[in-house]
């Protein structure tokens, strides 16, 4: 048997007439930039999302980087986030000048470790008198930038108390979370709408995905959502009149009314996502494999928030995983690597200082990770195929 890690094939089908039909109205129309159709998607993720303001963009990486423009962050600025994430993440902070910081993670999420966020605030940098906070390397902090890793939500009222303390934006990477609920003190958010600003990333292979690149920026403030609008369109408030340098980031018209389309699935592919996950706790259970391998952690399945986790990857802790690559390859069995080099440890880095051991739990999950197929069309054959194979390699 053959079971890919992710089949996009399969969605299409039940939705290639309207798609079609959609891209169609556009090619007749030959209106490919703007227009009604991005904002009619705009709007769609505010209600979707409860957030105050969308700017639809070309990528997630665009989205974050963007923001960070907004933002003035530049040289001699830095920005908190986590080196367990992928290459955007800080990729994007470096772009604009800044230096990344990085935090290592909790090892049962992957997301950034709150302890370990709150320690570093309060005994590794310094207040500049001026209300300003000092980076370990001496440069201003800027914002903090935690990832809501495989579709989990951060803890983000922890994370919003330690931003308000040290008055700095919370930017949320949500580039595998749309859809994801978090369930606050507050009641029921939504990631990337709980922050002052968040970016998604509608990448193919995304739970919500275009057909292409393309990604969204959501914020609060309308003065801030005006400005990423106008950064995203060379910085330009009308046209060939610019106040400040932006950059061409604007979403694609066919990109937002095929994620149109969409959108209105989301909740049940998540649902499905959930079921697919629920099934592999019961195989391995059964076969004994709950007690080798380390499955993914649910902190907020006993809260009031339908879409705790929307398993984006159903990432396990695998021992020997790398000869469990090669069997499942062997045996037809998709499956992935997410990430197998922290960041912090990536060459380009280098400059920033950090060496390995730094960040352990970051470290031990680069080594131990593995993404199983979980996408919404996956049958429970399959699975348990996949159930079938990991056994055979493990018990023989």
């Amino acid at each position: 048997m053959h079971v890919p890690l992710l089949d996009l094939k399969l969605q299409y089908q039940t939705l290639k007439t309207e798609i079609r039909a959609e891209i169609e109205a556009i090619t007749d129309s030959q209106m490919f930039i703007g227009g009604p159709k991005v904002e009619a998607f705009e709007k769609a993720v505010c209600k979707y999302t409860g957030a105050g303001h969308a700017i639809g963009v070309t990528s997630g990486t665009d989205a974050l980087l963007v923001i960070l423009m907004a933002l003035n962050i530049g040289p001699g600025d830095a920005v908190v986030t986590t080196p367990y994430t992928f290459f955007a993440t800080a990729g994007s902070i470096s772009r604009v000048g800044a230096k990344p910081v990085f935090i290592d993670i909790d090892p049962a999420t992957y997301n950034i470790s709150v302890p370990k966020l709150a320690a570093y605030l309060e005994t590794q940098c310094k207040n500049a008198g001026d209300g300003t906070l000092l980076s370990h390397c001496g440069q201003k902090i800027k914002a903090i930038m935690p990832v809501h890793l495989f579709g989990l939500c951060c803890p983000m009222d922890e994370i919003r108390a330690l931003a308000a303390k040290y008055k700095l934006p919370v930017i949320e990477d949500a580039a595998q979370a749309l859809g994801a609920d978090y369930p606050s003190k507050d009641g029921v958010q939504h990631a990337g709408a709980i922050g002052e600003f968040g970016s998604y990333s509608f990448f193919p292979s995304k739970n919500l995905g275009a057909f292409g690149d393309a990604g969204m920026v959501v914020c609060r403030d309308e003065a801030m959502g005006a400005k990423i609008s106008a950064l995203r369109n060379h910085g330009g408030e009308r046209r060939y009149y610019h106040r400040m340098v932006g950059g061409n980031f604007r979403i694609d018209a066919l990109q937002a009314a095929v994620l149109s389309i969409k959108l209105p699935h989301l909740n049940a592919w998540s649902a499905a996502r959930q079921r697919n996950a629920a099934l592999y706790r019961k195989l391995f259970a059964a076969a004994g494999l709950d007690k080798i391998l380390t499955l993914p952690s649910e902190p907020y399945a006993m809260s009031k928030a339908p879409n705790h986790h929307i398993y984006n990857q159903f990432v396990i802790r695998a021992p020997r995983r790398d000869e469990l690559c090669e069997h499942l390859s062997k045996n037809q069995v998709g499956h992935a690597i997410y990430y197998p080099v922290p960041l912090h440890l990536q060459e380009c880095f280098a400059d920033l200082g950090y060496k390995e051991g730094d960040f352990p739990e970051s470290e031990r999950a680069a080594r131990e990770s593995l993404a199983l197929p979980i996408f919404p069309e996956l049958t429970a054959d399959q699975q348990a195929y996949v159930s079938d194979k990991i056994a055979e390699f493990y018990k023989g």
